[in-house]
């Protein structure tokens, strides 16, 4: 090391339970955070303090005005840009001793295993049940520790899976809980930043090997009540024994229809082109709309009969979890030509090479 990062982790050096060794092990780490939203800003931003040598950064979203409220790492004019690309280079100049990769896209089945190959423990800042699927059964395939955490309005979660022998994300959750909507559910804004923290230190245990690491363990918090509490789950070896990671996404994607941006363009040159429905509310509608018919979720399902049953219907909101909820619905009301659009309207505003339209 450098004097001026001797200099820089100085605080970390003095620890006995770190001193010199535990640095360099952080300096030759390589960590991928799945997800730089509300988990994934404070997670990336205390492991480039940290002094993590490399850090991946995987998310195919853009900055909308509504995360500022919680994903700190973000000011107003990055609005529109994509959460990756500038999470990148904000972290890089916090910290020029990291090297901050930048991977702007969501992660799916044909992606996860070359993306997270490349990284010796993964951290899932997810939100949304397919994504934690998918990502738990990469790790196990790919025999990589998962550092997870969840958030649900002023509750957090925070495990480790796929340590060694220890369970995996399926062992805990089988199935999906009906509690969450996708990461659209409302969160008091501290909530992420103390969940992202507590999964920082978790990743910073596994590199340098000290302290107790919560594999087997889920870490339960309340910010309300500010009470801690943790539960042991054991390992089911039938979750570690998967060979490949599955068609379809388990939880709120499951059975939907959907459609994806560059199909719905090109449908909409056609002559019978679908009917767009956007479930936002109105003021999200004034700042950015494809047209359409502007029925919010809540009117939706009130009102079904507004959607007619004898054409195709495309039904879209911000990021696709409004619109799932809507389809599933429409289809338990025995419609059999709607879509979801894939990733909403933040995917479909970005071009073919991800940069924004």
């Amino acid at each position: 090391m450098t004097p001026a990062e001797l200099n820089r982790y100085d605080r970390h050096i003095r620890l006995p339970e770190i001193g010199l060794a535990g640095q360099q092990q952080l300096k030759q780490a390589r960590v991928a955070i799945v997800g730089a939203g509300g988990l994934g800003c404070p997670v990336c931003q205390y492991l480039t303090a940290a002094g993590v040598g490399v850090l991946g950064i995987i998310d195919g979203d853009v900055v909308e005005a509504s995360n500022l409220q919680r994903q700190v790492l973000f000011s107003p004019e990055h609005i529109g840009q994509l959460k990756a690309t500038v999470a990148a280079a904000v972290l890089a100049r916090q910290n020029p001793y990291c090297q901050i990769l930048a991977h702007p896209v969501f992660l799916d089945r044909s992606n996860a295993l070359s993306l997270l190959s490349n990284y010796d423990i993964i951290v899932d800042g997810s939100d949304n049940f397919g994504t934690r699927y998918l990502v738990n059964d990469a790790c196990v395939l790919l025999k990589k520790p998962l550092v997870f955490g969840s958030i649900y309005k002023f509750d957090g979660q925070v495990s480790v899976f796929n340590l060694e022998e220890g369970p995996t994300y399926r062992c805990l959750y089988p199935e999906p809980s009906e509690l969450e909507a996708c990461g659209e559910v409302g969160v008091v804004g501290v909530v992420p930043g103390l969940t992202g923290c507590f999964m920082a230190n978790e990743v910073i245990k596994l590199i340098t090997g000290i302290g107790d690491v919560l594999s087997g363990t889920l870490l339960v918090f309340n910010a309300l009540t500010l009470s801690f509490n943790t539960f042991s789950f054991t390992t089911n070896p039938a979750n570690k024994t998967i060979t490949t990671l599955p068609e379809s996404f388990a939880g709120c994607t499951t059975g939907i229809p959907e459609i994806t941006p560059s199909a719905l363009r090109t449908w909409l040159t056609q002559a019978d082109k679908p009917m767009l429905v956007d479930v936002r509310q109105p003021d999200e509608y004034e700042r950015d709309n494809l047209g359409g018919l502007l029925l919010p979720l809540a009117a939706l399902l009130q009102q079904p009969h507004l959607i007619p049953m004898d054409r195709p219907v495309v039904v879209h909101c911000q990021s696709g979890g409004r619109s799932r909820q809507a389809v599933e619905f429409l289809v338990r009301q025995g419609y059999q030509h709607v879509f979801n659009l894939s990733g909403g309207l933040n995917t479909f505003r970005l071009s073919l090479d991800g940069e924004p339209l």
